[in-house]
C-alpha cells in the first residue's frame, strides 16, 4: 500500500515504516512558540529539569501576539522570554519583526519535507511549503525542546482537488473559507489535508500559505501543499537549504477525496460567530460594518497588501469606518513602503499598526465596541476574539475588505475590479 505525504514524512522522521493510526516518537526539524504560549513552555521547560535546548539553532520564539505590550504584566512575560532565549541561545524574534506564520518561513526555518510545531494552532500555515507542521500545546513544546522529539499519532489524510480556474475578484481566502462550508468546522479533525489541483497550481506561495493557514479552521493536524517550481523558487530565496521534496504515491490511502469544482465560485463571507458560517458575498451585501481588518499570518503578506492598495487607490475608507492595516512581518512592511503600497493604504485613511498579529486576538490594536461589526482578513471570528464578545467578526479576502471599507457596509470587490 502506499503512502500519503503525512505517513512518509512520519517514516522518515521515526525511523520507522508507519501509517495513519500509528503512535510514533519522531524527531522535529523546527520549534516554535509565541508570546501566548511561549511563558507556559518555558515554566514547564525548567520544572522538568531542562538545561540546554537540543538544537539552538533549530528553536525559535516570537514575540507578536500584544507586540508592543499593553501593560506590565505582558511586559513581563515578553521579559522571560528575552531572558531564556539568550540565556540558551535561541531565535527570537522581538516586537516589530512580525507574525510567527509569516517569520518562520519567511527566515528560512521550514524547507520541504520538515516536521514542525509550534505552540500556536496555526502552525499549519507551513504546510504550504510541503511540509507537515502542526500546533501543539506549551508542555509538549517544551519536550520537544529539551528533547527534540515528540509523540504523534500518525493521521489519516484527506485529499482536496481544487478543480477549473478562480475567477476575477476571487482569491485564495475565498477557497479556504468555501472548503470551510463543505468541511465544517470539525470536518477533518485530526486529518491531514492534501490540496491539489489546477488551481493549487497557479497560485503563489503567498496565496497558499492563506490556504494551509486555515487547515486547522476545519479541525485539520496540517494543511500541506504539493511541491513545485514555485515551492523551489521560494525556498531557493529564502531557505539555505533545499529540504526533502515529499510526493504521495499513486495508490495511497485516503479517508476521503473531496472535488470542488471553482469555475463559478464567488467571493465569500464567514458570518459571525463560526468560520465555517460561509456565503457567498451577496448574501451579507449591504450589512454595515464600523470596522475592517486587512493583514495577520492569514492576509497580511505583500500579495495581500497589494490587493487591498489595488481597490483602494485614489478611494477614501468611509468616514464611518476604521480600516486598520497589520503587515505580516518587518520585511512585508518594507516592501510595501518601497513599491507605494503602503503609501495607497495611508492616503485612502488606513491605520497602520506594528507588523505582528495586530487586532486579531483581541489584546490591544483595534478592539471593537459593543455591537460593532467587523469586517477582516484573519482566521477566526469566534464570540471574543478580537477582545470583545458583543461585537461581530465577518471573515473575507483582502479584496472584500478593501471593497467594504470604501462603502461602509458589506460589498462584492468584483464591483470594483471589474
Amino acid at each position: 500500500m502506499g503512502k500519503t505525504i503525512a505517513e512518509k514524512i512520519f517514516s522518515s522522521h521515526s525511523g520507522q515504516d508507519v501509517a495513519a493510526g500509528d503512535l510514533v516518537v519522531a524527531r522535529v526539524d523546527f520549534v516554535m512558540s509565541q508570546d501566548g504560549t511561549s511563558p507556559l513552555a518555558i515554566r514547564s521547560f525548567n520544572e522538568m529539569g531542562g538545561r540546554e535546548v537540543f538544537d539552538r539553532r533549530r528553536a525559535a520564539m516570537v514575540i507578536d501576539h500584544c507586540s508592543p505590550s499593553a501593560n506590565e504584566g505582558t511586559s513581563n512575560l515578553h521579559k522571560m522570554m528575552r531572558d531564556f532565549a539568550k540565556a540558551k541561545g535561541i531565535t527570537l524574534y522581538d516586537v516589530g519583526e512580525g507574525t510567527c506564520h509569516q517569520l518562520i518561513p519567511e527566515r528560512g526555518h521550514v524547507v520541504p519535507g520538515d516536521l514542525v510545531i509550534g505552540a500556536d494552532s496555526h502552525t499549519c500555515t507551513y504546510g504550504a511549503l510541503n511540509a507537515f507542521s502542526t500546533g501543539v500545546g506549551s508542555t509538549d513544546l517544551a519536550c520537544a525542546l529539551m528533547t527534540g522529539s515528540l509523540w504523534f499519532k500518525v493521521p489519516e489524510t484527506i485529499r482536496v482537488i481544487f478543480k477549473g480556474k478562480l475567477p476575477p475578484g476571487v482569491f485564495s481566502k475565498d477557497l479556504a473559507l468555501y472548503l470551510a462550508k463543505v468541511v465544517t468546522a470539525d470536518g477533518a479533525t485530526y486529518a491531514a489535508i492534501e490540496y491539489s489541483g489546477d488551481v493549487i497550481s497557479e497560485l503563489s506561495i503567498e496565496a497558499r500559505f492563506t490556504i494551509s493557514n486555515l487547515a486547522v479552521e476545519i479541525g485539520a493536524k496540517a494543511g500541506i501543499m504539493p511541491y513545485d517550481e514555485k515551492t523551489a523558487a521560494w525556498v531557493a530565496s529564502h531557505a539555505g537549504r533545499p529540504g526533502t521534496p515529499v510526493f504521495p504515491d499513486p495508490d495511497a490511502r485516503y479517508l476521503d477525496t473531496i472535488e470542488l469544482p471553482v469555475d463559478d465560485l464567488v467571493p465569500q463571507v464567514a458570518l459571525p460567530h463560526q468560520v465555517d458560517n460561509v456565503v457567498p458575498v451577496q448574501d451579507a451585501s449591504g450589512t454595515d460594518i464600523q470596522e475592517a481588518v486587512i493583514g495577520t499570518c492569514t492576509n497580511g503578506r505583500l500579495e495581500d497588501l497589494r490587493i487591498a492598495a489595488g481597490i483602494l487607490k485614489g478611494r477614501r475608507v468611509h468616514p464611518d469606518v476604521t480600516l486598520v492595516v497589520a503587515p505580516a512581518s518587518r520585511r512585508v512592511m518594507l516592501d510595501a513602503m518601497e513599491d507605494g503600497t503602503l503609501k495607497t493604504l495611508i492616503e485612502a485613511g488606513a491605520a497602520v499598526v506594528t507588523p505582528g498579529c495586530g487586532p486579531c486576538v483581541g489584546t490591544h490594536n483595534g478592539v471593537p465596541a459593543d455591537g460593532q461589526n467587523v469586517i477582516s482578513t484573519a482566521n477566526r471570528n469566534f464570540k471574543g476574539r478580537m477582545g470583545n464578545n458583543k461585537a461581530n467578526i465577518y471573515l473575507a479576502s483582502p479584496a472584500t475588505v478593501a471593497a467594504s471599507a470604501v462603502t461602509g457596509r458589506i460589498t462584492d470587490p468584483r464591483e470594483f475590479l471589474l
